[in-house]
């Protein structure tokens, strides 16, 4: 992004370099996409109670977050099953139909990438998701080339806030910290990048995202 005109004495027209935030790093999960592991299972699970318990024990965001961060399928799948004998076809669907836990895109955060790309604005990502999912997901998502790059902890072996996906993301993306605007739904996610000098903004909706993205001169 250009910075802003100034003007010397002399009245000799000289740009200043820009202060604020020049790239935006987006969050895929609940920023960009929806993402419930209910969606999958309520299908498939009759009884309200059940499906609680499920999700509360056997598949749960947390027993997730371990693909996330880079355990293999293969591994967790087995132990699940070992665990709980009596769900194994249920634990299955999870790894054969994960597509099924995104029910679709966040109202409004798409739209605000074609936008942002329009205008020129280097575009990324910095997303906590499974190594063996993600290109399931990428393939069938065409806006993601939008994006320059995009930092995947399955593929890195550690998640935000770690701040080592930080890192990493700042060897890739080649700019500076403090000219990444990082967006992400999750207040720990975001005080990480913010120790590390990235702008951060707490995803809470398109409207309100696109307002900041206003007042910091991208849009």
């Amino acid at each position: 992004m250009p910075g802003r005109v100034a003007f010397t004495t002399d009245g000799e027209a000289k740009v200043q370099p820009a202060t604020g935030p020049q790239a935006v790093v987006f969050d895929v999960g609940r920023v960009l996409i929806e993402w419930d592991l209910r969606h999958l299972f309520a299908p498939l699970i009759d009884d309200p109670g059940e499906l609680d318990w499920f999700l509360t024990h056997v598949v749960t965001e947390e027993w997730h977050a371990q693909h996330d961060a880079g355990r293999p399928l293969a591994a967790m799948i087995a132990e699940r099953k070992a665990q709980f004998p009596g769900h194994a076809a249920l634990i299955d669907t999870y790894r054969e139909r994960f597509l099924d836990s995104i029910p679709g895109p966040v109202p409004g955060t798409f739209a605000l990438v074609e936008r942002l790309a329009a205008r020129g604005v280097p575009l990324f990502a910095l997303t906590n998701f499974g190594a063996e999912f993600w290109p399931l997901y990428r393939a069938g998502e065409p806006r993601l080339r939008h994006f320059t790059d995009i930092v995947v902890s399955g593929d890195e072996g550690c998640c935000k806030p770690d701040p080592r996906i930080y890192a990493i993301a700042e060897r890739r993306f080649g700019h500076p910290p403090a000219a990444l605007l990082f967006v992400d739904d999750r207040p720990d996610n975001c005080a990480a990048a913010a120790a590390r000098g990235w702008h951060t903004h707490l995803f809470t909706g398109a409207p309100e995202l696109a307002a900041r993205l206003v007042a910091d001169g991208l849009l």
